[in-house]
């Protein structure tokens, strides 16, 4: 335990810092590209707020995985192994943007361009169609309610490698740091505070990030799709780049 300091406000010391940076954990900005990816297609608050909660219990289930197996029979994951997972994770997010633009495409008859000529000049501009518009769109694209089928299984899968991937080693670090002097029992409670922590920050953050897109698809669903493809695409390129930065040390 921590010198000079008594066992039961050591203990919550750990315990706090436990929850406090599994809160901190859900703010890092791999997390949100994801879940904000996600979220960007639904359109109920709270069906985001249990994005956001079910991302943190895919996290916290692989943590407490590979945190037993550190507790228990001191396995580590190596730093190649590491750097793939973190690797895999910039897949995934590009993955899920590429599927928020397919959906868009699908969607082609609120978005499709114009061209229009003023004098000598012609340009071309993308145009989003509403209920409202003076002209109605040609084809007609599949409900998009249709495909919320593992709506509920995506979160959790793309909260279960962020687990194994990334910052997660630096918890472990930290992990076995605070159980060298204690007890197994409490290396599980820091996970658990830790997963708690991060469950309810990704909740909170999903909630927020879930505004722009619910607001939109219920009053402007004109200004849905442009926003939705924003986050497409922001996710395609975030994702690119953190391919380029993790590949580079693979």
């Amino acid at each position: 335990m921590m010198a000079g300091v008594p066992m039961n406000d050591s203990v919550l010391f750990v315990l706090g810092l436990g929850f406090v940076l599994g809160l901190k954990h859900a703010t890092e900005a791999d997390h949100l590209v994801a879940v904000a990816t996600i979220v960007s297609e639904q359109r109920s608050v709270w069906r985001s707020s249990a994005v956001g909660a079910l991302w943190g219990v895919g996290h916290t289930a692989a943590l407490l995985a590979v945190g037993l197996l550190v507790l228990f029979l001191r396995v580590t994951i190596p730093p190649r192994v590491s750097a793939w997972l973190e690797f895999g994770v910039a897949l995934m997010i590009i993955l899920l943007g590429t599927r928020v633009l397919y959906f868009l495409l699908r969607e082609r008859r609120r978005v499709h361009t114009h061209t229009h000529r003023h004098g000598e000049r012609v340009h071309t501009h993308l145009h989003f169609h509403d209920e409202h518009d003076a002209h109605r769109p040609a084809a007609t694209p599949a409900p998009r309610h249709a495909r919320h089928g593992l709506s509920g299984l995506r979160p959790l899968v793309v909260g279960a490698v962020h687990g194994l991937a990334g910052s997660a080693a630096l918890t472990l670090l930290i992990l076995s740091e605070a159980v060298r002097g204690g007890s197994r029992a409490l290396g599980l409670s820091f996970l658990l505070l830790f997963g708690v922590g991060s469950v309810g920050g990704m909740l909170l953050m999903s909630t927020l990030i879930s505004l722009p897109f619910a607001l939109t698809a219920a009053r402007f669903e004109r200004i849905n799709t442009p926003v939705r493809l924003v986050a497409g695409l922001a996710s395609v390129a975030f994702g690119l780049f953190y391919a380029w930065e993790k590949g580079s040390g693979i």
